[in-house]
């Protein structure tokens, strides 16, 4: 017996996923499909951009993509629709690809309320064809890999990926534009590892350009001045994590007591320990020694001492952590992440370094993920790899204590009545005075400053 749901055509809503821990919006960065394409399950539709990282939304079902309900450059919340599948085309869309000249997709019984139909088309309509589709489109390759692609005209389907199955990274498309092996070398990506203030200076972000207006035919030389009375501007949107870490900053120096005090380290001991053991500890753990995991050791002994130093405030309360999960703030060009070393109290200086290379590498790459970026007690950012001599970090919230690393320079410093030169380091500590006195953070300070000027003290306090 025939039955009214038997040609009912099954759809289902694409819906902007639970995004990660604080992350309650996105972006819609750019459609993989158009409307009209046929797709599997899980195929990757749409990328969204955040305000941490760029992920792809898949198809809930296989089907048509029927319907796309929000644009590139919307932003979107969570929940929300960003369009519809159909089991089968149910609906004549222009220019849809794959579609033959002049022929029509016509609506299934029922699978669209208020669209126009013929009576009986939706059963005698023919199954939609597999669109032609670009091989750029169908081959796995990261959000960033696929604009510098689009920015250069590279045709990304011909690079070789070197990401997880085979997926076309960012440093992949690099490495084709220069000519240069896609993979970095241990010591590229050490150097790569330059974890940014808070406050997301040194220019280590990529805004999203607006549209730009088509080019003069006879376009000025580089340089060449404009003619008189014209003030050159270009009009450039925000990228999605871009305006997101403008309005937390603002909020984090409104919302807490932010003081910080400064002291200098002497780096003697860590450079001479490090040009002693820097061939066998590369040689053995594959990565080299830093300066970064003796400072993660050096604060995780002093927050043991300090313990308000790693906590949070909610309410009246101060949750104060017994664990020790130390993010790293890595400058990327689409802007400041945060990744997390946890139990970094657990690992060894090779896995601390180990991570941090990791972090580098996939923050550039586009690659980190949300549990990635979850959580965090304290945060350390190195400015001196960019060349700052001095700065004041801003707090990462909900956390209230962040430690800012310099640039190591020789300065001349009197020791015991004599002027020598050492390698000195100014340290920054920005903290929360609404549950650190500063009295403490002072002597934070000075207790990170003491362990690392005697590093054999490291293994005992750390």
């Amino acid at each position: 017996m025939w039955s009214p749901s038997a040609n009912k055509k099954m759809s289902s809503n694409i819906l902007v996923p639970e995004l990660g821990e604080s992350i309650v919006d996105a972006r819609v960065a750019r459609w993989l499909k158009k409307e009209g394409e046929r797709v599997s399950a899980g195929d990757p539709l749409v990328e969204l951009e955040t305000d941490k990282i760029d992920l792809e939304v898949g198809a809930p079902q296989a089907g048509v993509l029927a319907r796309i309900d929000r644009r590139d450059g919307e932003d979107v919340k969570i929940g929300e629709v960003l369009g519809v599948i159909e089991e089968e085309a149910s609906v004549k869309v222009p220019g849809a690809s794959g579609q033959v000249p002049g022929a029509d997709r016509v609506l299934g019984a029922g699978s669209m309320p208020g669209a126009g139909s013929v009576p009986g088309a939706g059963r005698a309509s023919a199954e939609p064809k597999p669109s032609a589709q670009p091989p750029a489109e169908r081959t796995r390759a990261t959000p960033s890999a696929r604009r510098v692609a689009d920015a250069h005209e590279v045709e990304i389907a011909a690079i070789k990926g070197t990401g997880d199955a085979g997926r076309v990274m960012r440093r992949d498309v690099e490495g084709a534009i220069t000519g240069a092996p896609g993979a970095q070398g241990a010591e590229g990506a050490q150097g790569a590892q330059g974890a940014q203030g808070a406050q997301g200076a040194q220019g280590a972000t990529e805004a999203r350009q607006a549209p730009k207006a088509p080019a003069p035919s006879a376009p000025s030389a580089p340089g060449a001045p404009s003619a008189p009375g014209v003030r050159p501007e270009e009009r450039v949107r925000m990228s999605k994590r871009r305006a997101t870490i403008a309005k937390r900053l603002v909020e984090a120096q409104r919302a807490a007591a932010m003081l910080t005090t400064f002291n200098e380290v002497d780096m003697t001991a860590v450079t001479a320990l490090r040009e002693r053991r820097k061939q066998a500890f590369k040689d053995r753990h594959g990565v080299g020694l830093g300066i970064a995991s003796f400072f993660v050791k050096a604060s995780i002994g002093a927050l043991r001492e300090f313990p308000r130093l790693n906590a949070e405030i909610q309410g009246d309360e101060m949750i104060l952590k017994r664990y020790y999960d130390i993010g790293i703030a890595v400058g990327a060009e689409e802007g400041l992440v945060v990744p997390v070393l946890r139990d970094a109290d657990r690992m060894s200086f090779a896995a601390i370094e180990l991570g941090i290379r990791d972090f580098a590498k996939r923050a550039n790459d586009g690659a980190l993920t949300l549990e990635d970026l979850k959580g965090g007690t304290f945060t350390i950012t190195n400015g001196g790899v960019f060349g700052s001599l001095m700065s004041t970090p801003i707090l990462n919230p909900p956390q209230v204590g962040i430690l800012g690393l310099h640039k190591i320079e020789d300065r001349p410093i009197v020791m015991q009545g004599k002027i020598e030169v050492r390698p000195m380091m100014y340290v920054a500590l920005s903290y929360d005075h609404r549950i650190v006195d500063g009295a403490e953070a002072v002597r934070f300070l000075v207790k990170v400053k003491e362990l690392v000027e005697d590093p054999g003290t490291l293994l005992i306090e750390s």
